[in-house]
């Protein structure tokens, strides 16, 4: 179990998010047209996960962005933005935002916040997706791993990008 804050008040997840070097659980997640993917439909890419708890909340929203304009950018990657949003909240979101290089994918019908220790266990948030981003390499190994310890604060993206570039 982690400990994080919410605006300075204290909540904990489901557990811890698993560790580098160590091999990725596998997920199921549903795409805004409610067909399903698993770890398995980005094999051979590396893979950036960037949690949230909600597509609907500034921080949220600032960091869909921020990783839609770099992944344009890095070859053989895929951007998985992650949140317990219905598929069709994320869709309107990016369709509106023009978010076309990073994919939004719900944890609706999933256990993903619980295999990868990321369900908020507590709090006005409770149920949702703690905000961290996971970096897995091609053979779904986890190379950098950031558990956001303010749900308010901003991921360190610099470092996440840093772990893909190698």
């Amino acid at each position: 179990m982690a400990t994080i804050t919410l605006k300075g008040n204290t909540i904990h997840t489901s557990g811890t998010l698993p560790a580098k070097g160590s091999a990725a659980p596998s997920f199921k997640l549903v795409r805004t047209d409610l067909s399903e993917v698993t770890l398995e439909t980005y094999a051979g890419k590396k893979k950036v996960l960037n949690v949230f708890p909600s597509i609907d909340t500034p921080t949220c929203a600032t960091s869909v962005r921020k990783f839609n304009a770099d992944a344009a950018k890095m070859a053989n990657t895929a951007i998985l933005n992650i949140s317990a949003d219905l598929p069709f909240a994320q869709k309107r979101f990016c369709g509106a935002e023009g978010i076309e290089s990073a994919e939004a994918l719900s944890t609706f019908r999933s256990s993903f916040a619980k295999d990868y220790g990321l369900a908020i266990a507590d709090g006005p948030l409770a149920g949702l997706c703690s905000r961290a981003v996971i970096v897995l390499d091609e053979k779904n190994n986890v190379i950098y791993s950031e558990q956001v310890p303010e749900i308010a604060q901003e991921p360190n993206y610099e470092s996440a990008l840093q772990a893909i570039r190698g």
